[in-house]
Order: structure tokens, then sequence, then C-alpha cells
């Protein structure tokens, strides 16, 4: 085996690759080589969590955007010829996956929640289908096998001491296809919902966008993050797209979760299946919901959230 190369445009999805990396490279004695952008250029990090090889990518002018590297790291990669090559699950990241495999001339597994090397030598991926419902197998007999992996899919790699590794600039390219004329900053919610411990899920039966209201106090007593299900954002705007949990939005993790008139399609369940424990406030008690919820409430979420917000507010030190 060659080598294993990972690509993540931050620093945390960058050591949640590295988890994956390590193991697929401990499995044969592999190389693994990380690509990062220069702003995060903690050597000594990315060494101790696993990498062999850091390549930083140095900050690039206003008007071009990351993937003018995409012709560089292609080169990079060609001359390496890895057996695997994983890239972070972002937007831009699964834009610039797809772009690199056209170049590399290679298969390109999308949204890989798995990986895992047979017998063979065969890398098998996995990721989900039909919704959620069902797990694809998927294997590539080009290389480098290329796969992107979804935020949060691995835990972030723990430091070991005494690692050894090296590092280097990546000349920058020299032009662009693409200009950048004008950047705007997108708004966002001030609590990232996929790093908080507690998230309070708005589904579709509030009724009004004002009732919002109620999953915000929710979670601004339980200390959590406000999410929502796909209608919400994408249908109704009344949250922004980020804020979206499920196969089309975001994955979480939390200690708690609670879903307020959200019914529970397959969708959205796949994006909560890490979560430790789900409550559930629906009034049909035939929501799917109930059907993975460890604690279910069927009550109308216009009775059940302003007691729940009551009693909280009881509690010391509040």
């Amino acid at each position: 085996m060659s080598g294993i190369w990972l690509f993540a445009e931050k620093k945390d999805l960058a050591l949640e690759l590295l988890t994956i990396g390590r193991l697929l490279a401990s499995q044969t004695g592999a190389k693994l080589t990380a690509i990062v952008p220069e702003e995060d250029s903690q050597t000594e990090t990315y060494i101790s969590r696993g990498a062999d090889e850091i390549l930083f990518l140095s900050p690039l002018p206003e008007t071009m955007s990351l993937d003018a590297w995409i012709p560089v790291i292609a080169e990079e990669v060609k001359q390496a010829d890895p057996d695997i090559f994983l890239v972070a699950a972002t937007a831009r990241g699964k834009d610039m996956a797809a772009r690199l495999a056209a170049r590399l001339q290679t298969g390109l597994c999308s949204n890989c929640i798995a990986l895992r090397r047979e017998d063979n030598g065969a890398i098998i991926m996995e990721r989900l289908a039909y919704g959620g419902v069902a797990v694809q197998q998927v294997a590539c007999p080009s290389r480098p096998v290329m796969a992107t992996i979804p935020p949060r899919t691995f835990a972030s790699a723990s430091p070991e001491s005494g690692r050894q590794g090296t590092s280097r600039k990546l000349a920058p390219p020299s032009s662009s296809a693409v200009r950048i004329l004008e950047r705007k900053t997108k708004e966002r919610s001030t609590l990232d919902i996929t790093e908080a411990k507690t998230v309070v899920c708005a589904g579709r039966g509030m009724e009004k966008k004002e009732d919002l209201a109620l999953a915000e106090q929710l979670a601004s007593l339980l200390g959590g993050a406000v999410g929502c299900t796909r209608p919400i954002a994408e249908e109704l705007h009344w949250l922004s797209n980020d804020l979206c949990i499920g196969l089309s939005g975001v994955p979480v993790k939390p200690d708690l979760y609670i879903g307020i008139g959200v019914s529970g399609q397959i969708q959205h369940v796949t994006g909560i299946r890490g979560a430790r424990v789900v409550c559930a406030v629906n009034r049909d008690e035939n929501a799917p919901i109930f059907q993975v919820a460890d604690l279910g409430i069927v009550g109308d979420l216009y009775d059940v959230a302003p007691k729940l917000i009551a009693e909280l507010k009881k509690l010391p030190g509040r």
C-alpha cells in the first residue's frame, strides 16, 4: 500500500479524518498524509494525532477561492499514488472531491460513514441509501479510492506522544479559472448545533414562525442550541439551512435531543442517530419519532413546551 491521504479545509474536520486514516494506516503500516490550510499550521497537533506528513496550503489572494488548489493537489496525488484519499464533506469539500476524482480518473463514494479493509486488500466503503433505511456497500476498482466523510462521522483523533513526522508547503497556484468579485459574511447561529450537548429541534408541528420562541426558550434554559427539520429551513425559511438536521442537512450527536412537533421522517432520524438520549413531543401517538425516542410525550406542543419551560425556570440557579 502506497499511502493514505486526507484533505480538510478546517482543523476540527482534519482531526476527525485522522481517526479513520490512522486506523487504516495502522493495518498495513502505510504513510498518512494530511492536506490542510496553512492558517491551521499546527504541525505538532496533526503529527501527534497520526499524520506522518502534512502538506500546507498557503493563503491565497482575496480574488482566488480554495478550489484554485485543485490542479496542485491533483498533481501531488498523481506523484504520490496513494491507495486512499479522504475528503471532509463540507459544501466546498464535496465539490472539490468530485473535481479531483475527475482529474484523477477514479471513483468517488459520497457521504461515506465507514471504511474497512478486506482480507484481499479491497477497500469497502459504506454509505446510507434510500433515505437512510439501508446501508450501501461500495468498492472502487480504481486507485486512489476516494470518499467524502460527513462531519462528526468520527471522533477527533487523540494525541499520542513521541510521534514524528514532516511538513512542507505546497507551491501556490499561479492562476485560477474563477475570480472572486465580492465576499459576504453568512449569518449563522451563535451556537454550532453539531457541537451542542443539547439540541432542541423545531418540527413542522409548529404553526407559525413566532412559535420558534418556545424552542429557543427551552434550548436557552438547557444551555443548548436550536435546530430544525428540513421543511422549517428549506420550505418555510424560518431558520437557516445550517440548522437543518438530517440526511439533507447536518448530523448531530448531542447528549440530549428534544424534538418538538417533529414527525420523525427517516431523512431526519438519520441525522440524530448519534444522540445519546432522544426525547419527543408530538400529539400523534403514531408519529415515527416515537419509534426511536427514549422518552416520548404524546401531547400538543403548545401545552407541553410551556410547561417544560415553566418547570425548568423553577430549578435552582434559573
